[in-house]
């Protein structure tokens, strides 16, 4: 099962197979159940407030599910114009009901083709942003004023700021650049305080930054390598879920509430992170021995 979308509903939660058109619905005991089979490539899911649940397809476009059933209700109008989108990945729901959707499509460095688009009820596609390497995951940030969206070519996340009346984006910036692996950033999370996780498929880990984007922690796959996507859960809602496409496995971290910090330098890094960990509420342990400045006084008055 190569899993993928991962929303959170009524303690159930949902993810896809891209290969075989399967939606599964996985119950708090942890019981997995086919919510939905049929032809096609599902690869992101959300759940909207009136129940619905919407999917990207990578062949068929958005497609809406039956809560109850999991029959398919509706496949919304590919782009003004007539034609398909190139291949739709991820998608988002704004407060307001608007839906925010990725169409990589082909795209790559060398050929940035990718496109944001949203849709409202009652109307058809609208163009946010094109011209990206491959973008991927969404979400919108904590101020609710710009989308968020991983560029898995290119390895970063950027910032698109959203105006009234206009579907465009415009002064897009980056917001966080990223490195290593074999794939890139996927699915996007955020936390209560405005933080963002990034599920960096091809290097086993999902990334923790705080609302200004600076890194708090990484979390460590304890299956393959493919971290595809992330969602928060739980009965405090501070659980965070992951998939794992590599092995086709779900991955939980609990309650992360500690961290342990150690590295070089102590007035650098280390020393950042504790900071902004510590505006978060987390609760720290320096390892001492583990950690180095270039000025040994420096190091022990701040261990100290």
């Amino acid at each position: 099962v190569q899993t993928c979308a991962l929303p959170i509903c009524a303690g159930n939660f949902y993810c896809v197979d891209i290969c075989h058109g399967r939606i599964f619905r996985v119950s708090p005991a942890g019981e997995w159940h086919v919510f939905a089979q049929y032809e096609g490539n599902p690869n992101g899911l959300k759940i909207r407030r009136d129940g619905r649940i919407f999917v990207t397809d990578q062949a068929l476009g958005i497609l809406v599910f039956d809560p109850a059933t999991g029959n398919r209700l509706a496949r919304l109008a590919g782009p003004p114009g007539g034609g398909d989108f190139a291949a739709t990945n991820d998608l988002f729901f704004a407060d307001d009901g608007t839906l925010y959707f990725t169409d990589p499509g082909p795209s790559s460095l060398d050929n940035p083709c990718g496109r944001v688009w949203r849709w409202r009820e009652g109307g058809e596609a609208e163009l946010v942003a094109d011209g990206l390497p491959y973008p991927n995951g969404l979400v919108m940030d904590g101020a609710g004023k710009a989308l968020l969206v991983a560029l898995s070519r290119s390895l970063q996340v950027i910032r698109a700021p959203l105006h009234p009346g206009q579907a465009r984006a415009e002064k897009l910036g980056l917001f966080i650049q990223l490195s290593g692996g074999l794939a890139g950033p996927d699915g996007l999370a955020l936390d209560d305080a405005g933080g963002l996780v990034v599920a960096h498929s091809g290097l086993a880990a999902a990334w923790i930054f705080d609302r200004l984007g600076e890194p708090v922690a990484r979390v460590r796959s304890c299956a393959g390598i493919r971290v595809t996507n992330v969602a928060y859960g739980g009965a405090d809602g501070r659980t965070l879920y992951a998939t794992e496409s590599e092995e086709g496995v779900i991955l939980r971290a609990r309650n992360i509430d500690t961290l342990i910090l150690l590295g070089y330098a102590t007035s650098g890094v280390v020393l950042s992170t504790t900071r902004h960990a510590a505006d978060n509420d987390y609760r720290l342990f320096i390892a001492e021995d583990c950690c180095a400045d270039q000025d040994p006084a420096v190091h022990d008055f701040l261990c100290k």
